[in-house]
This record gives structure tokens, C-alpha cells and sequence, in this order.
């Protein structure tokens, strides 16, 4: 199964624009990808392991390899073309 791991903050902007598109693309794909949720304040060592240096970061990780990245605030229709693509 596909699994998102979305790195985010709470005093991020773009995170905050971001959470209703990650929320309704969750709800899309439920039973079909895992997201994960990390506060980098609060788990900084997650942040390191995955290279994240801003964010919100989006890693895409299948059978626990990235597969994919996305860096920044993103369309919808972006992120769904990217999870098409390892579905």
C-alpha cells in the first residue's frame, strides 16, 4: 500500500492552505493509501531521516522505499496525479 507521510508545523501557512486538500484526498483514498501526519517541532528526528529542509513536504513511500516527493503547497489534481501513478 501506498503511504503519504505529510510534514507539517503549526505556525506554517502553506500547511494550513494544504490540510483541506490532504483531508479531502484522504478521505478519496481511504483504504487505498496511509497517510501519516509529523510536526517537525514536535518530531525532528522524522524531519532529518527524510532529508525534509521546508515544508509542508509531502514523501511518498511505497513498501517503506520514497517513491516519490512533493515540496510545497500543491493543486488537488496534482497530488491525486501523483498517487495515480504508484496506486
Amino acid at each position: 500500500m501506498l503511504k503519504i507521510i505529510d510534514f507539517w508545523a503549526e505556525w506554517c501557512g502553506p500547511c494550513k492552505f494544504m490540510e483541506p486538500i490532504v483531508d479531502e484526498v484522504e478521505k478519496e483514498f481511504k483504504g487505498k493509501v496511509d497517510f501519516e501526519k509529523i510536526n517537525v517541532d514536535e518530531n525532528q528526528e522524522m524531519a532529518a531521516k527524510y532529508n525534509v529542509m521546508s515544508i509542508p513536504t509531502y514523501i511518498f513511500l511505497k513498501g517503506d522505499k520514497e517513491v516519490d516527493r512533493i515540496i510545497g503547497a500543491t493543486q488537488k489534481d496534482n497530488f491525486i496525479k501523483v498517487i495515480s501513478k504508484y496506486e
